[in-house]
């Protein structure tokens, strides 16, 4: 096959250039040189054809929330191509006018208003500065700084936190202890993450399929992948 080819070459390549570097030896240069022309001579190296167009399909830091909330095919395309430090900026008032757009569905679906079922502030405003007593957030995270967030389709680091998507704590409705946007680990959740933050309001649980209501919070879909401690990893599938 021509790619495993090109990789027997790199490999090759790599290696014989690390002998010379190494080596302050003329004639050892001289003679791995000669061997060198001799491979290309007998077809035993290729050179790799690097010409064409290459193009950015894809982002993948935060899966699914640019198909949620980019609205048309379109747009996002045009989210998947574009420069993260300009997501935000362009993005932005899109997908909140998207998400605003699903909670005036819902109220629709439900029969009733859609000013009854307007997004409401969720938790990252109590992973961030802890709950008040009621168990709401003291920091409301609104439509606009919520869509903010998410347009950058980007990983934050957090150094003196532990690395996660969302580690919900004590869990629903308090979710003490919660940690969340800090990277993202193989094991997390990111669909429900992602839906908890979009339809969960203040306490993470709005949308919870209680009293009638629809579940918005969870796809449902439990994790089942194999984790090694090792590259790459993702263990053997089941």
């Amino acid at each position: 096959m021509k790619l495993k080819r090109y990789t027997y070459t790199i490999a090759l390549g790599a290696l014989l250039s690390l002998g010379v570097a190494c080596d302050s030896d003329d004639n050892d240069s001289m003679m791995m040189e000669d061997d060198m022309t001799g491979m290309e001579d007998d077809g035993m190296m290729e050179e790799v054809d690097f010409s064409g167009t290459f193009m950015q399909v894809d982002y993948m830091g935060r899966p699914g929330i640019n198909t949620v909330l980019s609205g048309t095919g379109e747009i996002k395309n045009m989210h998947n191509t574009a420069i993260p430090s300009e997501m935000a900026a362009t993005f932005q008032p899109g997908f909140e006018s998207q998400l605003e757009a699903y909670h005036d569905g819902y109220a629709v679906a439900l029969g009733l208003t859609p000013e009854d079922v307007d997004y409401e502030p969720n938790i990252l405003g109590d992973i961030l500065n802890g709950p008040d007593a009621d168990g709401y957030t003291d920091n409301p995270v609104s439509a606009t700084v919520l869509t903010s967030v998410l347009a950058a389709d980007v990983l934050e680091v957090a150094p003196n936190l532990p690395t996660t998507y969302f580690n919900p704590g004590a869990g629903a409705p308090a979710y003490e202890g919660a940690v969340g946007l800090t990277g993202r680990t193989l094991s997390d959740d990111v669909i429900d993450v992602s839906l908890i933050l979009l339809f969960g309001g203040g306490n993470g649980a709005r949308f919870a399929g209680q009293d009638g209501l629809p579940l918005l919070v969870s796809d449902g879909v439990g994790f089942s992948a194999n984790i090694s401690t090792e590259f790459p990893y993702l263990g053997a599938p089941e």
